[in-house]
């Protein structure tokens, strides 16, 4: 990593896991394999600051610790890339524990439990699918009824006009909700 940091992706170790690191990696990932509008690839790092807000939008009592781990919820992506569901589900259940023990040393690194509740894993999937459709239809080219089907309703009240921020904005930006969340954990 950038930091200096070595990272073992297959015995992933929470103190060689660095915010700035995972901020660059997923301000450099881009949603939709980069097939989007506009001057920048839509990136993880925004896909994952839009997602945390759209989770405080369905749920306004949602903890700092939930939206923390709904800020990282992708952040696994830093090192392994932003792949469509349905190619990981054909890599089958050794990606998915793969990703799931880089993604519990994530949330030990931070100081969060190292699973996501069943509930709060709802509500970000839940938030996931309605930015997929705010950039399916903004970004993509998909038309509402195509959106609709694949990725559900968007959230009652919620309203996103989405505009790709550079690698830089994408990761200050990151790093900054990061700091902003982290601070109001109560040790």
């Amino acid at each position: 990593m950038l930091s200096g940091r070595r990272l073992d992706l297959l015995n992933p170790h929470a103190v060689d896991i660095e915010i700035d690191d995972i901020a660059l990696g997923l301000s450099r990932v881009a949603r939709w394999n980069g097939q989007t509008t506009g001057d920048y690839g839509f990136s993880v790092a925004q896909h994952c600051l839009i997602v945390e807000e759209i989770c405080a939008h369905i749920e306004p009592r949602i903890t700092p610790t939930h939206r923390l781990m709904a800020l990282l919820h992708d952040a696994p992506e830093y090192v392994i890339g932003d792949m469509i569901s349905p190619f990981k589900a054909a890599l089958g259940f050794d990606y998915r524990r793969f990703e799931d023990q880089l993604e519990q040393a994530i949330f030990i690194r931070f100081g969060l439990p190292g699973k996501i509740p069943p509930y709060i894993k709802t509500l970000i999937k839940q938030a996931d699918h309605a930015c997929a459709f705010f950039e399916a239809t903004q970004l993509v080219g998909f038309r509402d009824a195509e959106a609709r089907q694949y990725f559900g309703e968007p959230p009652a009240g919620y309203e996103l006009i989405l505009t790709p921020m550079s690698d830089r904005e994408a990761c200050q930006a990151f790093i900054s909700r990061f700091n902003a969340l982290t601070a109001l954990l109560t040790p």
